[in-house]
């Protein structure tokens, strides 16, 4: 493991749980015991019944490209070497939408809609990212 040089996640007691998850490479979301809403981001109170009634749940890790970002300028030093790279929102199987960085494919190809997987990036000791990449569809 090379040294990571980017920003780095700041666990809360809402949402440690998420990133101890990801060091094991495990997709971890709230479920709401009450209504059923699986949401992002964690919190205390379900955002649709107000529950605090609350499970854990793995997620699948697949869904489609809601949206999408190409960024061809970096905003901090340690994204330079990454240009151009995709920032995307993943709407999941599940229901939640999630952002986070599409990989393994070419920025000009990345599409709303395309089916994606996630992927994992241990990135310290500490943190794996999850990512996405394109599903790729065999016929």
């Amino acid at each position: 493991m090379t040294t990571y040089n980017k920003p780095l996640p700041q666990p809360n007691a809402d949402d440690e749980f998420f990133w101890r998850g990801c060091k094991k490479h495990k997709f971890l979301f709230q479920k709401c015991l009450d209504c059923g809403l699986i949401r992002w981001p964690p919190s205390f109170l379900c955002p649709q019944c107000w529950s605090g009634n609350t499970t854990i749940i793995e997620a699948s890790g697949k869904g489609k490209v809601y949206t999408y970002a190409v960024y061809h300028l970096a905003y901090h030093e340690g994204f330079k070497s990454d240009l151009p790279y995709v920032t995307a929102i993943i709407e999941l199987e599940e229901g939640p939408h999630f952002l986070s960085n599409i990989t393994e494919c070419n920025p000009g190809d990345v599409k709303c809609d395309m089916p994606v997987e996630i992927v994992w990036d241990d990135i310290t000791a500490e943190f794996s990212l999850p990512k996405f990449k394109p599903v790729r569809v065999t016929t």
